[in-house]
């Protein structure tokens, strides 16, 4: 259940899938939304949020035992992320072991979309969930089974609150922001933009014909996280993605 939006509940389900091969079939995941008293909510989210965080340690200490990179990439719907996804990892082509964790309410679109690259991926479906947690986290890596010295990737689900406040145990995080998104973003989801390693700009291909103050947004980042890394991409095109592959490298 997450308690900062009130999705999901006991009725909710989580499916952690190694795609290779045919899926089983997909069913809804009807939920009741119940409205507790504003004391009970805040400290079962601080119950939540503390387990969380607990699985989260556990899963970096599992991951650095073993040399493993693992990078959170976290926007809202449609920013372009498996596309960005795709692009790397087969740029990336035999220079690393390289795989991929999936997060979608729904579905294995995405996943497939990866695997037809060549990449392992695992797919994790939360349900009614709104975010991938510290323990699907887990589960997934089990699942996946990346060798020592691997990088996974991570495309949380598409959503600008929830992902940022539970942690995984990621190396790193990665917020993806398009030009087709408001440019005001940053200011309504600071806790998103506060929390990332770097910003990806992605689709400015579309500069041209869309209405995006790209200075307003670089500012309002800048003013919740003063020293975050910041690069213009375009999945499609090309832009950007040497400094791009360059940040992988570094970190």
């Amino acid at each position: 259940m997450c308690s900062t939006c009130g999705c999901g509940g006991e009725d909710a389900s989580t499916r952690v899938t190694l795609v290779d091969g045919p899926q089983p079939h997909e069913h809804p995941h009807p939920h009741d939304h119940t409205h507790d008293h504003a004391t009970r909510t805040v400290l079962l989210e601080q119950d939540i949020l503390a387990k969380n965080d607990l699985l989260a340690a556990a899963n970096r200490h599992r991951l650095a035992e073993r040399g493993i990179t693992a990078i959170n990439l976290m926007s809202s719907p449609g920013s372009g992320k498996t596309t960005l996804l795709e692009r790397t990892v087969t740029d990336l082509g035999d220079r690393r072991e390289t795989l991929v964790i999936e997060g979608d309410q729904e579905t294995w679109l995405d996943a497939e979309r990866i695997r037809s690259t060549g990449r392992k991926v695992v797919q994790i479906n939360t349900g009614a969930g709104c975010h991938l947690d510290a323990e699907m986290f887990g589960r997934g890596l089990t699942e996946l089974a990346p060798p020592d010295g691997s990088l996974v990737f991570v495309e949380n689900v598409g959503n600008l609150v929830c992902p940022a406040l539970f942690d995984l145990g990621e190396s790193a995080r990665v917020v993806i922001i398009s030009v087709t998104e408001g440019a005001d973003k940053p200011a309504k989801y600071p806790y998103m933009f506060r929390t990332a390693d770097l910003v990806l700009l992605n689709k400015v291909d579309l500069l041209p014909y869309v209405d995006f103050d790209v200075d307003l947004c670089l500012d309002l980042i800048r003013r919740l996280r003063p020293d975050v890394e910041m690069l213009a991409v375009s999945a499609t095109r090309g832009d950007g993605l040497d400094a791009w592959q360059s940040w992988l490298a570094d970190h």
